[in-house]
């Protein structure tokens, strides 16, 4: 979900430091898309369902590299806080797969890298969240052999 139509989506244009790298974010869930496209920065643009064909079994038959995280648990925490500071860890896949950050989750990751809440407390508040999912391609190659653009949607104004 975007204010544009992508054919064919760059990995390198995304901006730093989120949660898992710079690449291209797409979801398997249209109501997350959606909502993407309908935030409020958006206000007074088209509204835009980019909708793709993502050939993850392949990709990862090719031999490129994907990272999964199914649940928001120790590992998760620490790869999306890690990336949020400006490491660079998310380079070492060609696709990472997981949970979004979204304000409840983002909120509890704040407390903690504040030093507020122990880990411990962190991990135990996430675990009643339901991670939303979120795709991140982050190599060129994976964008271009396996996302296939299969059309798109205007959305209506709210």
């Amino acid at each position: 979900g975007g204010t544009e139509i992508v054919e064919k989506p760059l990995t390198s244009v995304g901006r730093n430091n989120l949660d898992f790298g710079r690449g291209f974010y797409v979801t398997d869930i249209a109501e997350q898309a959606i909502s993407w496209a309908k935030r409020p920065y958006n206000t007074g643009k088209q509204k835009i369902l980019n909708i793709y064909d993502f050939q993850l079994e392949q990709a990862v038959a090719s031999g490129l590299r994907l990272k999964q995280y199914d649940s928001y648990d120790m590992e998760w925490l620490d790869f999306v806080i890690a990336n949020r500071q400006g490491s660079t860890v998310w380079k070492e896949f060609d696709i990472v797969s997981g949970g979004i950050a979204n304000d409840r989750i983002f909120n509890t990751i704040e407390l903690y890298t504040a030093g507020i809440i122990s880990k411990d407390e962190a991990l135990e508040r996430l675990k009643y969240e339901k991670p939303n999912r979120q795709i991140c391609i982050i190599s060129q190659q994976a964008a271009d052999n396996y996302l296939l653009f299969s059309g798109y949607k205007t959305l209506e104004e709210p």
